[in-house]
């Protein structure tokens, strides 16, 4: 797991804005705009457990494989866990790249109207209003219980601890 406070572009630094969260603290709530452009509220995560994915753009190669490995590995993993994929493209362009990228299994979101979750996770990038890489695992109380802020954007984040955290809260 890295930290919020060296998080890289293609090696050159960028500022996050927002709270930086840790483990054991309550999962913020926050709205999002989902696909046919109805708000989303995430104000309380119970009975499952969360995998929330912020990516920069769905639109580019790291998110895409990102996006698209979490919705094969979605496939083995309980009902009872819940991966979301959250980013600042626009619903429309959301639903048109899930389409033909054939992501079913995991939730898309969008938080270009408002930036709450990028706010409330401290995951948002000043200089571009995008998100950063970054996954929050939260339990069925609603508790965030692994954070991972990937230190270069460029890159992927750790799959297998990902999920294992995801699993080991069942």
């Amino acid at each position: 797991m890295s930290n919020y406070t060296s998080v890289t572009l293609k090696g050159n630094p960028v500022t996050l804005v927002g709270k930086p969260l840790k483990t054991g603290e309550p999962a913020p709530p926050f709205k999002a705009v989902a696909q046919d452009l109805s708000t989303v509220e995430y104000r309380m995560f119970r009975d499952r457990v969360y995998i929330l994915s912020a990516v920069p753009s769905l639109d580019t190669p790291v998110c895409d494989k990102e996006t698209r490995t979490f919705n094969q590995e979605a496939t083995r993993l309980s009902s009872d866990i819940e991966v979301v994929t959250i980013s600042m493209d626009l619903p429309f362009a959301q639903k048109r790249w899930c389409g033909a990228a054939g992501i079913d299994k995991v939730t898309v979101i969008s938080d270009h109207r408002d930036a709450e979750f990028g706010q409330r996770y401290g995951v948002l990038i000043q200089e571009l209003r995008l998100l950063s890489r970054a996954v929050f695992v939260v339990d069925k109380l609603g508790v965030i219980r692994y954070i991972e802020v990937v230190p270069e954007i460029a890159q992927e984040p750790d799959y297998s601890s990902i999920l294992e955290a995801a699993q080991s809260l069942l």
